[in-house]
């Protein structure tokens, strides 16, 4: 096996996919795969890299890097099932369409630097191409995933967390609710009567909507409820 991986056979194979622009997703696909090993081992938990999908798209408000990309898939129809799930099919079928894209379009192109100006929008076409595919892979998936989040939900509710924000207020706050692993960073809001600050302990009281916002209540008043 490890013979026929360095046979001389395999070398446009290897010149082609260590090369712009394939070899952005080559990286995304090695990291994937660091990823997926990591949660076999039980290292990391599925959705380590879940992200909020419910955001406040004005372009005058400032935005992290994982809001934009968060953004990015929702426009694109591309949630609904663990954000690392979606990412991998992107970054596998768009390796596939550029190393295709590269070996029949660029294999006669010498020029280092026509090849890089060839390459952009081969990179272009890629990543869009995958992301209209994996739009259309993901969909059979959507019901069970939904499914195992109304199970998670169930399970939150009666669940102690504590306050990670400066205070918590029927329009603001976001707590940590210790899950047996890294914790999950939870939306919550209180009553107008009720405020928190950073430290106190909460418990979730109900869900408010489908955007994952949690009320939630002191322990004094759980325990009187």
């Amino acid at each position: 096996m490890f013979a026929l991986l360095m046979s001389k056979e395999l070398d446009p194979f290897y010149q082609i996919i260590g090369s712009f622009p394939t070899i952005i997703f080559t990286i995304l696909l090695g990291v994937s795969a660091v990823y997926w090993a990591g949660a076999v081992l039980g290292i990391v938990d599925i959705d380590f890299l879940n992200i909020d999908t419910d955001l406040d798209l004005n372009v005058d408000s400032p935005h992290s890097a994982p809001d934009v990309l968060a953004a990015l898939l929702l426009r694109g129809g591309l949630v609904g099932v663990p954000v690392v799930i979606t990412l991998t099919l992107i970054f596998l079928i768009g390796w596939l369409i550029c190393y295709y894209l590269v070996h029949f379009l660029m294999g006669g192109i010498s020029n280092g630097f026509l090849r890089f100006l060839i390459g952009i929008p081969v990179f272009g076409v890629s990543l869009i191409g995958s992301a209209w595919i994996t739009s259309f892979l993901i969909q059979p998936l959507k019901p069970f995933f939904k499914k195992a989040t109304a199970q998670k939900h169930k399970h939150i509710l009666g669940q102690r967390a504590v306050v990670r924000t400066s205070r918590v207020d029927a329009n603001f706050g976001e707590a940590v609710l210790d899950d047996g692993g890294a914790g999950l960073i939870l939306k919550i809001r209180s009553s107008e009567q009720d405020t928190f600050k950073q430290g106190d302990r909460v418990v979730i009281f109900e869900r408010l909507n489908d955007d994952n916002i949690y009320r939630v209540i002191s322990e004094e008043e759980f325990a009187r409820s």
